[in-house]
């Protein structure tokens, strides 16, 4: 595909995901939010007529007042607006932007060879299925385990989380491991609003059309799985935004990595949730805080002796440079790279800790060098670019 034409689409693909993504996670926040805060209504007449709470808010300038009711209102309401679209618009734009960057640009960004040797055909086949395959886990789980205890249901949901994270580390480029779950993630919200959320709305309408009591099981489902979705959020949003800090994904542990931020994100949307109905548990941003610390003691880059290297051993990394095919991508005049892709180094003047991070950890579309170099060599080539980058 043409370069410029991939970028132009790069750009349209992630402004409408972007926007269709806070079009859902807004309606999801705020009738998650609205029906946590529900009181009794206090006038008799709506309690007979079937209103199950009211909710009194102020927000631009007006006072509002919403109501839900138990299971219907006696006449259909004209118009009736759906939310729907939002959840179909951010995942086909989520799924344009997958295939656009990652399928057709596999052996760049979702194949890391010394991960696994896959073929481009392999990797996105396992990708696929594994997107399919966990909606259809969690679908089953929820029928099952879910009908008898949510906290099983936890359970074996955060457990599936670190297995998951841990396979496909084992799979794909450490990048587009954190981006498949979040995918995986990502899917199971919008199958939710697809299979299981709008069609207990239609239901509802169809059974108000027809003057016959609507059933409240599919309903109970419908909510249940609505607030899974607002508990998933968080997560997926960090594996959206993990791209952009290489610390985390090409952490040693990396699935750890991403099950301990998918159990703390998830548990600061219970604290808001909570929040919401009244209950204060300052414990859980307490935990929160304390495990955010925690990570960033756990995966602080070791740097030791990368800016204190010699002239005479910056030396020995021009020829590191050169091998590791860094030209390819960088500009660096004392090398002979003229790269088009990366940063000038001659004018970004990188300190030698600051390459030795990326050249470890990898950052954006560049792939982390753990286990094609050794520790010295990427010691060498960090010192040889911050001693010439400048110059």
């Amino acid at each position: 595909m043409d370069p410029y034409l991939r970028d132009v689409l790069d750009v349209c693909l992630r402004m409408l995901h972007v926007v269709a993504g806070i079009a859902w996670i807004g309606a999801s926040f705020y009738f998650v939010r609205l029906d946590i805060a529900l009181r009794p209504p206090k006038d008799p007449e709506d309690a007979a007529a079937g209103v199950a709470g009211e909710f009194w808010g102020v927000h631009g300038g007006g006072l509002y007042h919403s109501q839900k009711y138990r299971l219907a209102p006696p006449e259909m309401p004209e118009p009736l607006h759906w939310f729907k679209w939002e959840a179909y618009t951010t995942w086909l734009s989520g799924f344009g932007l997958l295939v656009l960057l990652y399928f057709t640009d596999a052996r760049v960004r979702l194949i890391d060879p010394a991960v696994a040797d896959l073929s481009t055909w392999e990797a996105v086949v396992l990708s696929l299925a594994g997107v399919a395959l966990a909606w259809l886990v969690y679908d089953a789980l929820c029928r099952t385990v879910g009908e008898r205890s949510d906290v099983a249901l936890v359970v074996i949901g955060i457990a599936l989380v670190a297995l998951t994270a841990w396979v496909a580390g084992q799979l794909f480029a450490a990048r587009a491991a954190f981006l498949e779950l979040g995918v995986m993630l990502g899917t199971i919200m919008a199958a939710n609003v697809f299979f299981v959320i709008i069609p207990a709305h239609r239901r509802l309408v169809e059974a108000m059309e027809e003057g016959r009591e609507p059933d409240a099981a599919p309903l109970l489902r419908a909510k249940t799985r609505s607030v899974h979705n607002n508990y998933l959020t968080l997560p997926v949003l960090f594996t959206m935004l993990a791209g952009h800090f290489a610390f985390t994904f090409a952490a040693e542990q990396a699935w750890l990595v991403l099950t301990a931020v998918f159990v703390l994100t998830a548990l600061l949307r219970v604290f808001f949730n909570h929040w919401h109905a009244g209950r204060r548990d300052w414990w859980i941003p307490a935990v929160a805080t304390v495990g955010v610390v925690a990570l960033a003691l756990w995966l602080r880059p070791d740097n030791t002796g990368a800016d204190s290297q010699s002239a005479g051993d910056a030396a020995a990394g021009k020829t590191v440079f050169v091998s590791a095919r860094c030209g390819g991508c960088h500009t660096l005049a004392d090398a002979g790279a003229a790269g088009q892709v990366g940063p000038n180094l001659d004018s970004a003047k990188p300190s030698a800790s600051l390459v030795l991070e990326r050249v470890t950890n990898g950052k954006g579309p560049m792939p982390s060098f753990k286990g094609k170099l050794t520790r010295q060599e990427m010691n060498d080539v960090a010192a040889y670019v911050s001693s010439v980058a400048g110059k």
